[in-house]
């Protein structure tokens, strides 16, 4: 049998954990990290699927210049074609997330010039249309 002191402390427990969940964001990290595999595995298949095939077209080999490579001997061999795939669907993911942000994230509006200014002296801040410190005295 559970006392009242035990049901008390996870009742506690229980309450400051859905405090940090909800204070710390972590459910809309969570939501956010969903959403990004899902759209990764989206830009993922076009790039396998749409891109890569023109890519092959394109190249010399068709779609076998993947398996191009670089022989070392005694059947050790530099798979050059695999890492310049990689490195081409690297491009085009960031490419198409650097879209997506740029579509959805907007910049702040630039910050509106400060009606203050510090005083050359004293470093006190003063109005900017100011012409004597107010805390020195001294002329600005």
């Amino acid at each position: 049998m559970v006392d009242a002191t035990e049901a008390t402390r996870r009742t506690g427990f229980a309450k400051e954990f859905r405090e940090f969940l909800l204070k710390q964001n972590v459910v809309a990290l969570a939501a956010g990290v969903v959403i990004g595999a899902a759209i990764g595995k989206v830009v993922s298949g076009i790039v396998e699927l749409v891109v890569m095939p023109i890519v092959g077209l394109l190249l010399p080999g068709q779609n076998e210049w993947r398996q191009m490579k670089l022989e070392l001997g005694r059947g050790n061999a530099i798979g050059y074609g695999e890492v310049l795939g990689r490195l081409l669907e690297f491009g085009v993911i960031a490419l198409v997330v650097f879209l997506v942000l740029k579509a959805f994230v907007r910049a702040p509006p630039p910050a509106a010039p400060s009606p203050t200014k510090a005083c050359p002296q004293c470093l006190e801040t003063i109005p900017a249309a100011a012409r004597r410190c107010r805390a020195c005295t001294s002329e600005v």
